[in-house]
């Protein structure tokens, strides 16, 4: 049965997003602190979703987040431009007296989690003062993209926050736009050639069209005011 199958989201040559093993999918807002700080993911509307579902990722569907084969009106290419390597080969390194950081910058979704506080990576010099090392563990914890990966500098241990299989669509009103696919525990995201990305536990996917590290978000979906009309 496709709905008890491994939870898997398969990218479509110039198409949407195939998304199989019935993955919830539900609204997912940045929302401030009182200084306007990203600072606390709220849920919002639950959708409606079948065993098989396909989802938007040209940006031009009037059916958001879902896809309507605007793809083909609008010839949309979307060539896969991501790279292959590992994660971690990808990262720059900060060492901090208890805690390591990863950062893979270019894989930056701009939810902005890494700010409040103080930047994440001046904090991680402090972890030694547990008030920070709290600070850091969230910051990089509701980071949505994984770019930002805690590990215990005495075990080398990550630091991962447990989030269920499921999809979040993003909006960020405090910028006033909508975000990226917001995908979460540890789903298999294929290329159309077959082959599938290095498996992780947070990730986020363009659907705005508009990315040069397709399938994955670049955040320029706020430089171009991206909006799905699906607020709350």
């Amino acid at each position: 049965m496709a709905d008890t199958a491994e939870p898997k989201i398969v990218v479509s040559a110039g198409g949407p997003y195939r998304v199989t093993g019935k993955v919830p999918l539900a609204v997912q807002v940045i929302t401030p602190n009182a200084k306007g700080e990203s600072w606390e993911w709220v849920e919002g509307r639950h959708f409606d979703v079948e065993s098989e579902y396909l989802l938007c990722r040209c940006g031009q569907s009037s059916s958001k987040p879902f896809c309507d084969d605007s793809h083909l009106r609008v010839g949309f290419e979307g060539k896969e431009t991501a790279s292959r390597r590992p994660i971690e080969r990808q990262s720059e390194h900060f060492d901090g007296p208890t805690q390591l950081l990863s950062d893979a910058e270019e894989l930056c979704a701009f939810a902005r989690f890494c700010d409040p506080g103080g930047k994440i990576w001046a904090l991680i010099e402090r972890t030694d003062r547990p008030e920070v090392r709290e600070l850091v563990v969230r910051e990089a914890a509701h980071c949505p993209s994984g770019r930002l990966v805690l590990r215990e500098k005495a075990t080398g241990q990550v630091t991962e926050p447990s989030l269920p299989p499921s999809i979040g669509v993003v909006e960020d009103p405090v910028l006033g736009c909508s975000g990226p696919l917001w995908v979460r525990g540890g789903i298999r995201v294929e290329s159309a050639d077959g082959k599938p990305y290095e498996r992780r536990n947070r990730l986020t996917l363009c659907r705005c069209g508009a990315s040069t590290n397709l399938p994955f978000c670049n955040g320029s979906h706020a430089s171009i005011r991206f909006q799905d009309g699906l607020g709350r």
